[in-house]
């Protein structure tokens, strides 16, 4: 791994090729698209040739790249995807809203980055529905905060959300029904945030959306593997895309058919567990098989390390976001931003970030930073 520091940030990058060009100022992820960036939630009529993937082409055991300086194809520009950990306005978080009444002062230290990026991904952990009462800040397995966080999300810079997540149908109230997960979708697509990973069926919930910039097609499916409150999707019921063998396989058909780089995001493990467990890897190496070219996933809120399986990148856990938890290791995370030259992978970056208990998210100091990745180094030793 390399290390590079930008006072007062702390940042890993990972550079795939041998001749891979530098990172800019990771302030500043990507040069403006030659083409404007567009965002569609996608339903396959047919299918469509789709040109070869170049992800693989970094063999995992190769030998270590440099970052000499090499210069990047005019030709070819640079797409940059942003990733983040668990988001869950909810609790002490909305409690703190509510009192500031400020629904955007959880991202105001890094708006800048999330808005830098060409898309910037999320992962959405709670519900925002008028019907579902505030808990306050208090011990709670409910998470439900108001429709207002996706305004503050799309002012944030977020483009797009996976909600294959077990909380997703959070209400607090017996006679909710599915009205809290319903509304939470739709104050997305108010805002103009494409959700991912759930829908009023099954085949709703395993649809890809699709983000385009620069010519290339990048196909996103999410399925969650942890089940609350009838949170799965059936041929009849709403609810999230279950996430097993038959359903990746045909997740990712769906996206192959509309993309040219299909990103697979399961929402998996055991929560407080940096390294990715045997189960997760199982399902990796399924994810893998079945033809993703990216892999990246949540819910542990803790981050969790990373590996390449037939040349394919898989980052298991990048922590959380935005959340109250206290304990230290829960209140960090990574925002990992990758970088394509095309429908190539060029290099990815970790930033480090530190969340406050009312959720605020700040850059982490450079000694909670290098904790961080060492963290996160030390769980990917163990998948090696």
């Amino acid at each position: 791994m390399f290390l590079r520091f930008f006072p007062p940030l702390l940042v890993s990058v990972i550079t795939l090729a041998a001749c891979a060009t530098p990172l800019p100022d990771p302030l500043r992820l990507s040069p403006e698209p030659s083409t404007a960036p567009s965002a569609t939630a996608t339903t396959p009529s047919s299918a469509r040739s789709t040109p070869t993937s170049q992800l693989r082409s970094h063999a995992p055991n190769a030998p270590k790249p440099t970052l000499a300086p090499s210069p990047t194809p005019t030709s070819i520009p640079v797409t940059t995807l942003l990733f983040t950990g668990n988001i869950v306005p909810a609790r002490c978080v909305q409690a703190a809203i509510d009192k500031l009444q400020n629904y955007d002062y959880p991202y105001e230290e890094v708006r800048h980055i999330l808005q830098a990026a060409d898309f910037a991904i999320g992962t959405f952990n709670a519900t925002m529905s008028e019907i579902a009462p505030r808990t306050g800040c208090v011990p709670t397995f409910v998470l439900v905060g108001d429709p207002r966080n996706a305004d503050a999300l799309a002012r944030a810079g977020f483009d797009a959300m996976s909600v294959a997540t077990n909380h997703i149908k959070d209400c607090g109230l017996t006679t909710c029904g599915d009205q809290a997960f319903f509304e939470t979708l739709a104050n997305f697509q108010r805002v103009g945030i494409l959700t991912v990973g759930a829908g009023k069926n099954e085949t709703e919930a395993l649809q890809p959306i699709v983000l385009s910039a620069n010519g290339v097609r990048f196909g996103v499916v999410s399925l969650g593997q942890h089940e609350q409150g009838g949170v799965f999707a059936t041929a009849e019921k709403p609810g999230i895309a279950r996430l097993n063998e038959e359903n990746i396989i045909r997740a990712i058909q769906l996206a192959r058919q509309v993309a040219d780089v299909v990103i697979f995001m399961p929402h998996w493990g055991p929560e407080d567990q940096a390294t990715p467990t045997w189960i997760q890897r199982q399902l990796a190496q399924k994810i893998v098989a079945a033809g993703a070219d990216l892999v990246v996933g949540n819910h542990t809120h803790v981050v969790q390390g990373y590996q390449t399986l037939d040349g394919v990148w898989v980052f298991y856990g990048l922590g959380n976001f935005v959340f109250d938890q206290d304990l230290n290791d829960h209140q960090q995370g990574v925002i990992l931003t990758v970088r394509f030259q095309g429908k190539t992978l060029l290099d990815f970056t970790f930033i480090p970030t530190h969340v406050s208990e009312d959720g605020r998210v700040r850059l982490a100091n450079e000694a909670e930073a290098a904790e961080i990745l060492e963290r996160i180094e030390a769980a990917s030793q163990a998948l090696r």
